[in-house]
């Protein structure tokens, strides 16, 4: 859901049945269409909120912070996951707004962002559509930890003087890799530090 333009959905075709990148933008669609082509791979250019197809799981990822009326597509969600043969698990990830906002900020300086979650209140908005809610951490790993303890310590004033920002970061970034980052539960970590939350939610 929301897959713009749709390199989610081509990682979840790797392993998946069958996968649909739903987007209502037609420039997202249309790249998502003719770049990534599988046979079990789809995609429909239509609203979360309209999109129908019975579905085993549903994927929704930093979208749901842009929405005026979060708990409606939660239980439209759920209500595709009922219409499937088997029980389904929606999993839906959002920004944790304290390190995403500034320091001394309530919130991001994001004008897209219409709602804005701590982890308690995150779960508690899935709780309130579904009755198995469990809550797990995005955190840097590998690389990018040892890059968040050199920024702690300094490392922003060091590479400007140097003239090496560009030339570490033309290799640093691409370097970047799903292993730099691991997924924690909440007795493993303090949800509080996540980057991001991800829901993985059942009816």
């Amino acid at each position: 859901m929301a897959c713009g333009e749709g390199y989610g959905s081509d990682v979840l075709a790797r392993t998946a049945a069958d996968v649909v990148g739903v987007d209502a933008n037609p420039e997202a669609h249309e790249h998502a269409r003719l770049r990534y082509r599988r046979p079990n791979l789809r995609f429909e250019r239509n609203l979360v909120e309209t999109f129908s197809t019975p579905a085993d799981a549903v994927v929704f990822l930093q979208t749901i912070e842009h929405l005026q009326d979060p708990t409606a597509v939660l239980e439209h969600f759920r209500s595709l996951l009922s219409a499937s043969e088997t029980a389904g698990t929606v999993f839906v990830s959002t920004p944790n707004v304290l390190t995403l906002a500034p320091a001394g900020a309530s919130r991001s300086d994001n004008p897209w962002h219409v709602h804005e979650y701590r982890a308690s209140e995150f779960e508690q908005l899935c709780r309130g559509t579904f009755s198995s809610v469990q809550l797990h951490g995005l955190f840097h790993a590998r690389k990018l930890r040892v890059h968040e303890l050199a920024l702690r310590a300094g490392w922003d004033s060091v590479h400007s003087r140097l003239r090496l920002t560009r030339p570490f970061y033309d290799r640093f970034t691409p370097a970047i890799s799903a292993s730099d980052f691991a997924l924690r539960a909440p007795g493993e970590a303090d949800l509080d530090r996540a980057l991001d939350f991800v829901a993985v939610c059942t009816p």
